[in-house]
């Protein structure tokens, strides 16, 4: 007897244009990341990275509340050392393939994003937030050190902010995680949408081939030296004339001219 693969539940996918829209869904009222949510949303990575078709993914959580409220502290409160170890390591493939998904990928950030939900946040590529957002590491406040992803936080924002948001556990609001550069674009609640979609659309209109190139060069310089990362490019940049993409970009740049 075959049986028919259960529907997602949790992790919502759509495509419009080479745009992606992956939503989080049932997971309570602030997209609560559990065991079944994060896995979920981590096989629809999977499964898109594979599609020819992908430009840009934008990420979100359903409603305006929160993008994420963080990990499900109900299922947290009862790990042990090896099935703590589990759980984060679950999370950490999840933000993994968020940062290794060869195009853009933007989170779309109203009302709250806390702890996991920020780990997450960070490994996106673009960040837009509506005025009203709050962030927050406050994993402190319950008794376990803020880890995985919240590595990235001291080279976005420096170790001066990084190290008071991590030992505090306090809460900043839209403007203060703006002047960080925790966020890279704030927008009032009401024109959240727009500024996602354009944004998307504006990276949607570029070569695909560019993009990927551009985000492989973004994750590797991550890892480099700076002269390795300068030297890695250099190939990059002769690897782009066999897309066919410069010759097609330039020669409407200088017909426009014309």
């Amino acid at each position: 007897m075959t049986t028919t693969p259960a529907a997602p539940v949790h992790a919502q996918l759509s495509m419009d244009q080479g745009v992606a829209t992956l939503t989080i869904a049932n997971a309570k009222s602030m997209n609560i990341l559990s065991t079944p949510v994060i896995e979920e949303l981590t096989g629809a990575l999977s499964r898109l990275r594979e599609d020819p078709a992908l430009r840009v993914l934008v990420l979100r959580g359903t409603g305006d509340k929160a993008f994420i409220g963080g990990a499900d502290i109900h299922e947290m409160a009862d790990l042990t050392p090896a099935t703590g170890e589990r759980f984060i390591s679950r999370l950490k493939t999840f933000c993994e393939a968020l940062r290794r998904l060869p195009v853009p990928v933007i989170a779309r950030l109203p009302g709250w994003c806390l702890g996991g939900g920020l780990e997450v946040a960070m490994a996106c590529d673009l960040r837009i937030g509506s005025s009203d957002a709050h962030y927050g590491m406050p994993e402190v406040k319950v008794g376990i050190p803020s880890v995985i992803h919240a590595a990235l936080m001291p080279r976005l924002i420096g170790q001066s902010a990084a190290t008071w948001m991590l030992l505090t556990g306090e809460i900043v609001d839209a403007d203060t995680a703006q002047s960080w550069g925790l966020v890279h674009r704030t927008v009032p609640l009401a024109a959240l949408d727009e500024a996602v979609s354009h944004c998307a659309r504006q990276l949607a209109g570029l070569g695909p081939q560019v993009l990927r190139q551009q985000k492989a060069l973004l994750r590797s310089w991550e890892e480099s030296t700076l002269d390795d990362a300068i030297a890695a490019s250099v190939s990059e940049f002769g690897r782009a004339f066999a897309t066919g993409e410069p010759q097609a970009f330039m020669a409407e740049f200088k017909n426009r001219r014309r």
